[in-house]
């Protein structure tokens, strides 16, 4: 994926090359008969690479159709080990069902071939629709655009885009759409950029606005958690976790999970009965992996990457918890009933 690199957000087309997979793939441990859940099958880079383990078998999801559908070919070479499922990685660990699986792997954000498609609206190097949905269903960016107040726009925007003059480009936005409807990726770029400047940097100003609108729609935050908690569900003992991020929200939370579940027991002789629960993951990395100059020099793209992994102890998986983790914003579904 290319997640949050800032030209990636909105920016010119290229060839998806999965980032940092080797690292991950030697990080997950992969072997003969073992079960692994690629979250986010994309262009089936990661699973084309764990399917090199004779033996190994893959579940792929991704909630994009058109992913699902691009990957037959690989469904067909993998003769019988590699399963695609359409849907939410938030739901792996019902997809996986009772079986434990031995690694899952999250490569973050949004794909090449999402940025290369004019009707999918994500990138504003084309004119189409103002949509960013990574599947077909709920409310799309011209939706929010629409509904949201002024207010909670230039949250979205400054926490979510870390754009600096978030509450400008608010403003403009419900300026414009009190005189029609802002429906195109042109129309909302062409109102940023007259707020934005450009300056010296090689960014479009609206950069930074499609990022946020684009991580509000697709709830890819609230999700992350989820499929943090759900991967937790599924990994048997000694299972790996790994997720390669682009975005600065999207690493902190990964961070977070991990420090959380791989503390020990913290007592107190004030609260001696106090139950603490058991540390469900031990660290692989202290510190991110980031890409080698080799990588950087064959994907540009890769700069902002940031690998994480954990191994999973035997203790009960902990109740899903992401208030602690996620910025405070209103949710999609408040906006949209303008109760935000």
């Amino acid at each position: 994926m290319t997640g949050g690199d800032s030209q990636a957000v909105a920016g010119g087309s290229a060839r998806h090359i999965p980032v940092l997979v080797r690292r991950a793939v030697d990080r997950l441990a992969v072997r003969d008969g073992g079960v692994y859940v690629d979250a986010t099958f994309g262009a089936g880079g990661y699973s084309r690479a764990i399917l090199q383990t004779p033996g190994a078998q893959v579940i792929g999801i991704d909630r994009d159709q058109s992913a699902i559908a691009r990957g037959a070919d690989l469904v067909g070479q993998a003769q019988g080990r590699l399963e695609l499922v359409e849907d939410r990685f938030s739901n792996l660990h019902l997809i996986a069902g009772t079986a434990a699986v031995d690694g899952v792997v999250f490569d973050l954000g949004v794909s090449s071939m999402q940025l290369d498609e004019a009707g999918r609206g994500f990138s504003f190097r084309f004119n189409g629709p103002l949509d960013m949905r990574m599947g077909y269903a709920g409310p799309s960016a011209a939706d929010v655009v629409a509904h949201a107040g002024e207010r909670e726009l230039a949250a979205i925007i400054a926490t979510l885009g870390e754009e600096r003059h978030a509450r400008a480009v608010a403003r403009a936005i419900v300026k414009a759409r009190s005189e029609r409807a802002i429906d195109t990726t042109h129309a909302l770029a062409e109102i940023v950029a007259r707020v934005v400047r450009a300056g010296d940097s090689a960014i479009h100003p609206a950069t930074r606005t499609f990022q946020a609108l684009r991580i509000f729609v697709n709830e890819e935050l609230v999700e992350l958690a989820a499929g943090l908690a759900a991967a937790e569900r599924a990994l048997r003992p000694a299972g790996r976790l790994v997720v390669v991020a682009f975005h600065s929200l999207e690493d902190r939370i990964v961070k977070n999970f991990i420090a959380e579940r791989s503390r020990g027991p913290a007592y107190s002789r004030h609260q001696p009965e106090m139950a603490v629960a058991a540390p469900t993951f031990r660290p692989l990395t202290r510190r991110p992996e980031t890409p080698d100059d080799d990588e950087l020099a064959a994907n540009p793209r890769a700069r902002s990457a940031k690998l994480r992994a954990a191994e999973r102890t035997d203790a009960v998986a902990r109740a899903a918890n992401s208030e602690s983790v996620l910025p405070r914003l209103p949710s999609l579904a408040a906006v949209m009933r303008g109760r935000a």
